[in-house]
């Protein structure tokens, strides 16, 4: 047993070409004894184990079945030999000799014995075997077009596909190729003699798919099981939070708290007053902070996941409440308070444009999906669209927006969510024109789309976070309360791998994170001195996570075991850039 190819076994299997076998899934698993009872063909099992019906400490594992799926994996796995001493060591045959013999015959093109011999596995379902009739007769169909035995692929048609009465449209497909024979490729067979072991090995593949499992195995089930039980014990494992984590069969997978950002790796001193606001790029390697000082900055990453100041942007007259990255991280939108809303160059710092309205202040921004266009949200609850070089594309007039309110964009261009009334978000669909409504008993402070779209994070004044499904119907999944609120807009983030866990800032001082599944609270993390007002997690590192406070700072967070390679706060790279006065 192992790798290598053992000696033939005792018993007598029958003979397949290895080039037929190529294009089969699980490799010779379908190779068995001719004709006879298996029983007879196969030695005694092992008098300590063989009376076993069941194995495993807790009884539910059928010894019969568990003993089909590892033959059917070592076939799988290219040990034929080693395979085929298993069955013939436990007396239990991957399949019985009829199915052995049938799908022989699917492969060797005997198309009349293998209809005449399903008929003979024993199939209660009649529709079961009508369908997997219809998949046989129709590979006879095509095999003889394809040898241009053009009246008899018409015989077959009549006399044996049409009269099981099943899958008429897909009858009409086959009769087109009868009067164009090229259109064989476009209803499923490639044709050529050079594929056809492979188009039979395919066929059995998909007869495979319909036959019950308890006559044909299905492909590779003992992995699929065994993917299913490590992937069960990853998604309840609440501090998974690595992409290089390895997981492994020989223990149960649990990831401890060292996946979690929870110490402080950097502390950025940029800004001269309270830090409103933050946000990682797409990329990962840029982030983004806005402050009561009227500035924002441009922080760059740095391969190491040190930070280091790249821009400080400034030319805004009122503090700056927001950024949005573009698409491709090539510029960068920052909105003053009620003020307007300017689009940087990412590389040099340059203010690219200022968008504004007389009269009128700016309150939010954001970009289309393919970074053409811009959106505002202006303080008499409108919102206009705007090209880049300021033109007024479209505007959505009414109560579509508050004096402070988040703006997001779905990334297929044609839902705009924003906060239209205290405890209200819309969600207008673009193309439809039509609108739908997230309504919660307390008034709503910020919310944070989701990467996928899906899940729209709302924050309340009562000290709650909800998660809403908005992908259909609109519902609410999740809670997750621990943090404070009383005066002050918190923000909370998505984060981690796919996006597994919730951040939120607190007046507390602390950086809450839950576990977004089951909303346990995972962590509280004290070092700011004042509230922590926005928290945005990096996007490519699920292990850098940056919070924004009134004590005028940021701090990077990084993992535990991680030595901290810069005790110093960094202070280079100062760049004043040309947006304004």
């Amino acid at each position: 047993m192992g790798g290598e190819e053992d000696e033939e076994p005792a018993t007598k299997r029958m003979k397949v070409s290895s080039e037929e076998l190529k294009g089969l899934s699980n490799g010779s698993s379908f190779i068995g004894p001719v004709s006879g009872s298996s029983s007879d063909l196969m030695a005694r099992p092992l008098a300590s184990e063989g009376d076993k019906v069941v194995v495993g400490s807790k009884g539910v594992i059928k010894r019969e079945e568990f003993v089909r799926l590892i033959a059917n994996a070592l076939y799988t796995l290219g040990y034929k030999n080693s395979g085929a001493h298993l069955e013939e060591e436990s007396g239990i045959p991957l399949h019985s000799s009829v199915v052995n013999l049938f799908m022989q015959q699917i492969l060797d093109g005997n198309w009349d014995e293998s209809v005449s011999t399903l008929c003979n596995i024993g199939l209660l379902d009649e529709s079961v075997v009508k369908s997997a009739s219809f998949l046989i007769l129709e590979q006879k169909f095509f095999e003889l077009l394809d040898e241009e035995k053009v009246m008899d692929a018409l015989n077959t048609l009549r006399t044996e596909i049409a009269p099981l009465c099943i899958n008429k449209s897909r009858v009409r497909e086959l009769s087109s190729c009868i009067v164009a024979p090229s259109k064989c490729i476009k209803v499923g067979f490639p044709g050529k003699d050079t594929v056809r072991s492979k188009s039979r090995s395919k066929l059995l593949v998909e007869l495979q798919k319909l036959l019950p499992p308890t006559v044909m195995i299905p492909e590779s089930r003992l992995e699929h099981l065994v993917e299913q039980a490590l992937l069960l014990q990853r998604d309840a494992c609440i501090f998974h939070n690595s992409l290089d984590k390895e997981m492994s069969l020989y223990t149960d997978h649990l990831c401890g708290r060292d996946q979690i950002p929870s110490r402080t790796s950097q502390i950025l001193q940029g800004h001269s007053d309270e830090v409103w606001f933050l946000q990682f790029s797409h990329n990962g390697n840029y982030l983004a902070s806005s402050s009561n000082d009227r500035s924002a900055i441009i922080w760059e990453v740095d391969v190491n996941g040190g930070v280091s100041l790249k821009h400080r942007l400034c030319g805004h007259q009122k503090p700056v409440c927001s950024a949005s990255w573009s698409p491709d991280d090539h510029e960068l939108l920052t909105c003053g308070l009620e003020e307007v809303v300017r689009r940087w160059d990412v590389s040099s710092g340059e203010c690219l444009h200022v968008y504004e309205k007389a009269g009128i202040g700016l309150v939010s921004c954001g970009w289309f999906p393919d970074g053409k266009c811009v959106f505002s949200g202006f303080n008499d609850k409108s919102i206009c669209m705007w090209q880049l070089d300021g033109r007024e594309l479209e505007c959505w007039k009414g109560q579509r927006t508050l004096r402070i309110s988040d703006l997001e964009i779905t990334n297929d261009g044609k839902q705009i969510i924003s906060i239209c009334r205290e405890t209200a978000i819309l969600l207008l669909d673009r193309e439809a024109n039509t609108e739908r409504l997230i309504e919660e008993d307390q008034t709503i402070t910020s919310f944070s789309l989701s990467r996928d779209n899906r899940f729209l994070l709302v924050n309340l004044l009562d000290q709650e976070i909800h998660l809403w499904d908005i992908d259909g119907d609109l519902k609410l999944v999740a809670k997750y309360k621990g943090h404070k609120r009383t005066r002050f807009l918190i923000r909370s983030c998505f984060g981690g791998l796919s996006q597994a866990f919730i951040a939120s800032g607190s007046e507390d001082s602390q950086v809450y994170i839950w576990y977004r599944e089951s909303g346990e609270l995972i962590e509280a993390l004290p070092g700011h001195s004042g509230a922590v007002n926005c928290v945005s997690w990096n996007p490519v590192n699920p292990h850098m996570l940056a919070s924004a406070s009134d004590d005028h700072t940021i701090r990077i967070w990084g993992l535990n075991e991680l030595t901290m390679k810069r005790k110093d706060t960094r202070t280079n790279g100062i760049h004043h850039c040309n947006g304004g006065n």
